[in-house]
């Protein structure tokens, strides 16, 4: 059985990650979409919220399963059993930024690939930080998230 990791912090999840994920989950036997506990980055919604929002949105997938962890995505990939990690990509900076990302994953663990899928066209200029912004500054993001994130990201934000 081939395990796979779509590592991220997925704050919140948009319609592209769960594009991702599902059409990863049809390369692999399993995937674990491993939701990041400790993030630098200030966050909008729990680890708890941000693994209940994905997994809610990816449920009717019978291979994908939804975790939190911690500390290096190679040690959780090991943890886990994964041979591979998942990651998208929208444009020429995340390739960049990828890249080196998966050089240093690859001298911490050479036994573990990299496997890069591009955003679909629909979803190309989609991030979560973008679409954070778009809410609090009262614009529809509706189309671009699961049903579930969009009713949560507005109950976050403050009304006016």
């Amino acid at each position: 059985m081939t395990i796979a990791v779509y590592p991220g912090t997925f704050d919140p999840v948009t319609n592209g990650h769960v594009d991702i994920a599902c059409r990863a989950a049809s390369l692999f036997d399993k995937l674990i979409v491993a939701v990041y506990d400790t993030s630098p980055k200030h966050l909008m919604f729990t680890t708890e919220e941000r693994v209940q929002l994905f997994h809610d949105s990816v449920k009717s997938a019978k291979n994908i399963e939804v975790r939190p962890y911690q500390g290096l995505t190679v040690d959780y990939a090991r943890q886990v059993g994964a041979k591979v990690v998942i990651r998208g990509l929208r444009m020429s900076s995340d390739f960049e930024h990828e890249f080196e990302m998966a050089l240093m994953n690859k001298k911490l663990s050479p036994d573990l690939e990299l496997f890069c899928l591009m955003s679909s066209l629909e979803y190309q200029f989609l991030s979560s930080s973008l679409l954070k912004e778009v809410a609090q500054l009262g614009g529809n993001i509706d189309s671009m998230v699961p049903g579930g994130v969009a009713k949560a990201l507005y109950k976050k934000i403050p009304t006016k």
